[in-house]
């Protein structure tokens, strides 16, 4: 009775979830050709697919199998299903985006008590933990295109939440506008990170990053309080997000 459209590739082909006849939420992958098709591995319950790499060949998310475990799924065009493991210590996984191939998957396994890791999967490497600013708590949110700048949010050592970068196995805090910040997402060379922060003020408010700037402030509209950057093009020249409104209404 309802479907929400999370992602797409630049051949235009479409992921998301999408309610069945019975009421559960199913992962699907849509084309102008095949139309709206289900992901739902044989035997879970439900699934979500949260990202389509650029090519469209690969789609990424979670399913939940019987014994109500949340497993990191990669889906391929050809029809295979890769269930991407397990974090030592960790109970419910979720793959949250895809570099440009497809190649690279980034997300985050969470234990039952509310401690979240980010990982960083390949399938000559499996998952690998990203490690965190220094809490042991961290989530991978997106990747840039050559899987090599994943970027998310960490609990440091002050107990303070910061938007991180990482790079060739370092994580790099990249600070916030005032007190609290999580990146979203990377342009393509991993160059420019973009996400929200509180300012000084307490209000939320979208950012851009780079290494020669740092993190830029980049307002509301008119009338808003408050404002969220979501993503980035390529070339990290255009950002997309949304706004809050005092009575807090995006």
């Amino acid at each position: 009775d309802e479907s929400v459209a999370l992602d797409v590739s630049a051949d235009g082909s479409v992921v998301g979830e999408s309610r069945n006849a019975a009421g559960q939420w199913r992962a699907f992958r849509w084309t102008q050709a095949t139309g709206m098709q289900d992901l739902t591995p044989l035997g879970y319950t439900q699934s979500h697919a949260d990202e389509i790499s650029a090519d469209g060949r690969v789609v990424v998310g979670w399913g939940i199998q019987p014994d109500g475990q949340r497993r990191a799924l990669r889906w391929t065009a050809t029809g295979e299903l890769q269930d991407l493991g397990t974090l030592s210590g960790y109970s419910d996984h979720t793959a949250f985006a895809v570099s440009g191939y497809g190649s690279v998957v980034v997300g985050f396994a969470q234990t039952p008590d509310g401690r979240t890791r980010a990982f960083r999967w390949t399938a000559s490497g499996g998952m690998q933990d990203l490690g965190s600013l220094g809490s042991g708590w961290s989530r991978a949110l997106g990747v840039s295109d050559d899987g090599l700048v994943i970027v998310g949010g960490s609990i440091n050592a002050e107990n303070q939440y910061r938007a991180f970068r990482w790079e060739n196995g370092v994580m790099q805090d990249l600070g916030w506008l005032g007190n609290g910040s999580e990146a979203k997402a990377a342009s393509a060379d991993g160059s420019v990170v973009v996400g929200s922060s509180f300012n000084r003020e307490g209000y939320v408010r979208a950012f851009r990053w780079t290494a020669d700037d740092g993190m830029v402030d980049l307002g509301t509209l008119s009338g808003y309080a408050n404002s969220a950057a979501w993503d980035v093009s390529d070339d990290g020249s255009v950002v997309v997000g949304y706004f809050y409104n005092d009575q807090n209404e995006i």
